[in-house]
């Protein structure tokens, strides 16, 4: 009997089997739901908090919205391309308009409008930011859209391949492999992001996305082309046959599966789980392990995501070899171990002294996940096969689009209960931003020092070159005072600024302002002297005196901005009495910075100012810190939330009924009445 059931199974395999390029090419299609998705999601939530200064809250809760759009679309989707007929077939003209809008929209979810214009219209910080959160959720429901027009019929077609219960898992774990093969390069956008080439010199992470996301766009939409001419439907011409049906009866009639209703709970609760790793998997490198050094810790980043990719691309062997083995319910029990394994291993791994010892969980976690979504759309199809065969319908948009959405709907209230629990963990995300703001402008300042000495370097022999280079070098600082004298001027005018104290300060800076101004506008006339090349006494003294005046600008931003972290820590004192140790600390340090800030602008050594720049530059990555109590709190969230929802999974799984021996049974019954119909 056993070498019936074995002969049988050879059998359909062979018959079949699904060529290589194939499966190469629909395999390529895993890049948008494996690596782009979730990235997005990731990114998004990451930078807006860290690098614009948006609350986790509200960015939870925009993270959420177009998951619940996903659960109107994704149906709709999965429904539509069932009953999709054209000359194309019914599932690859989705995959073309699908990968191009995705590449599109992950473009332009960054490159939010941050001009004078913008900022007429929402004068107050407030306001921005609420302007800043309604683009970000609208090119999110975009970007996701698109993905939905992509992956559900990617995925419904990934089940009509083949009716082999084996092969369907070998096709999904090409989709797997491969796109692991491109998320290897995702986790690097962080990195690259924060590359002073993508981001310049006063920028941060979230202007670096900007010209990193073209980058991927630039790879996404040839693959869209490649994907809608290479990959083929097999049984397109048996589905046109098929009777068109309505939207409600196909949610209705896939909602009533009990099989399918078991495991998209298992696919929920692990999806769940899965994306609180993600989302606050990043703050721990950057604010725990490596002290809020975000350079260090997004090679940390990179590198743990490559180990991820490679253990993602090496799980899909064994995965090959256990599943047909032990049966997939089995190989999903062995998945959540690992997972769970990985969780406690994080108690010992999450290690100051040793942060690479943060990829052993890595590669723990990649491998059980590997195996968990890998397994999902197989299984997924399996339930296709069962349905088939006691309906006599197939409905795999209908199916895989409700799988997607459950996994989605995990993604999105992991990102909101992310998002809440960040607020929990007290995590200072305007502390950060203003760091950056400050370590932005001195940055700026020791690029325009050192512009400067190779202009004069470069230039000293031909005076009249010399000359049209300052006046370049002026007309930027004039511009550059002006535009900071209107934000200083919207700032006051700010009603939500109601301390006294911080608003003379405020007058003050743009009393220092104006006439910094005033003076580059003095030069500014010395400079238009149409003989001044030839006067070589009066050219030496305006290079002598706006040698510093140039940086004065940059110099009043940056002490304006250490007053306003020193009156935000002064603040934070007193509401977070467990952390008063940790914020008189970081007063301290802000307060030693501004002092040495106020130096700087009574130097008129050169030499002197440059080295009294870099010490100050030195002082300020530790005012970055988070306090000891939300560390605490954020390792202690990643690692629990998580493995409370593996164990849940593995009671479900235990109660799902659709073993090997019943899809063994289903596949063989599926063959004769084919052969009879025939």
């Amino acid at each position: 009997m056993g070498s019936q059931v074995n002969d049988v199974k050879s059998v359909v395999r062979q018959k079949n089997r699904i060529p290589f390029l194939q499966l190469v090419s629909y395999g390529f299609g895993g890049i948008i739901p494996i690596a782009l998705f979730n990235i997005a999601g990731q990114l998004i939530g990451l930078i807006g908090n860290i690098s614009l200064g948006l609350s986790a809250l509200w960015l939870g809760v925009i993270l959420i919205i177009p998951r619940l759009w996903d659960a109107i679309s994704d149906p709709i989707v999965g429904h539509f391309s069932d009953n999709f007929r054209s000359r194309w077939g019914r599932r690859r003209p989705f995959l073309l308009v699908g990968g191009i809008a995705v590449a599109v929209s992950f473009v332009l979810m960054w490159w939010i409008p941050d001009g004078e214009w913008i900022h007429s219209l929402f004068p107050t910080e407030s306001g921005f930011q609420w302007f800043q959160l309604f683009y970000i959720l609208f090119w999110l429901l975009i970007f996701f859209t698109a993905c939905t027009i992509f992956e559900i019929p990617h995925g419904a077609l990934g089940m009509e391949m083949t009716t082999d219960s084996h092969e369907r898992t070998r096709l999904f774990s090409a989709k797997s492999f491969l796109g692991n093969l491109f998320a290897m390069s995702t986790p690097w956008l962080f990195a690259l992001a924060n590359m002073e080439y993508f981001k310049g010199a006063g920028g941060n992470e979230a202007d670096g996305m900007k010209y990193v996301s073209i980058m991927v766009a630039a790879i996404l939409i040839p693959l869209s082309f490649w994907w809608f001419f290479k990959v083929k439907e097999p049984y397109f011409k048996a589905a046109s046959k098929q009777k068109k049906t309505a939207f409600w009866s196909d949610v209705k009639h896939t909602f009533k599966n009990k099989t399918f209703l078991r495991l998209v709970i298992i696919i929920f609760t692990l999806a769940m789980g899965f994306n609180f790793v993600n989302l606050l998997g990043y703050y721990i490198p950057i604010f725990y392990v490596f002290e809020g050094d975000k350079v260090a810790a997004s090679t940390l980043l990179g590198v743990n995501g490559t180990v991820w990719a490679i253990t993602g691309l090496l799980a899909v062997f064994p995965l090959n070899w256990l599943s047909p083995k032990v049966g997939k319910r089995k190989t999903l029990l062995i998945a959540i171990g690992l997972m769970c394994l990985a969780q406690l291993s994080k108690i010992v791994c999450y290690n100051q002294e040793y942060p690479y010892l943060v990829v052993i969980p890595t590669i723990l976690l990649s491998a059980g996940m590997l195996f968990f979504f890998t397994l999902g759309s197989s299984m997924v199809g399996d339930i296709c096969d069962e349905d088939d065969l006691k309906t006599g319908r197939r409905s795999e948009g209908s199916y895989y689009s409700i799988f997607w959405w459950f996994i989605k709907m995990g993604t999105a209230l992991a990102s909101f209960v992310a998002g809440v629990l960040i607020v929990f963990t007290q995590f200072d995300e305007s502390q950060v931003t203003s760091v950056d703001q400050l370590q932005g402008t001195i940055n700026e300042i020791q690029d325009k020092r050192e512009a400067w000495k190779t202009n004069l370097e470069n230039l000293e022999d031909t005076p009249a070159q010399l000359v049209e280079s300052i006046k370049a070098f002026n007309v930027v600082a004039l511009e550059k005072a002006t535009e900071y004298k209107k934000q200083l001027e919207n700032e006051i005018s700010n009603s939500e600024i109601n301390s006294v104290s911080e608003q003379e300060g405020l007058k003050n800076y743009l009393s220092q302002i104006i006439t910094t101004n005033q003076k580059l506008e003095v030069f500014q006339s010395r400079l238009d002297n149409p003989n001044l090349h030839n006067q070589s006494s009066e050219l030496e003294d305006i290079v002598k005196r706006l040698n510093l005046t140039l940086t004065e600008v940059d110099l009043i931003k940056a002490r304006n901005s250490g007053e306003q972290l020193l009156l935000h820590l002064k603040s934070k004192l007193l509401e977070n009495t467990k952390s008063e140790e940790h914020y008189q600390k970081l007063i301290h340090s802000i307060t030693s910075i501004n002092i040495g800030l106020t130096d700087l602008k009574n130097t008129d050594n050169l030499n002197v100012f440059d080295k009294k720049l870099v010490e100050i530059k030195d002082r300020i990555p530790v005012l970055i810190l988070q306090s000891p109590y939300t560390l605490f709190m954020m390792r202690a969230v990643e690692i629990g939330l998580p493995l409370v929802l593996c164990i849940i999974s593995i009671l479900f799984t235990l109660s799902y009924t659709l073993t090997e021996e019943r899809c063994l049974e289903i596949k063989e019954a599926l063959e004769k009445r084919n052969q009879a119909k025939t």
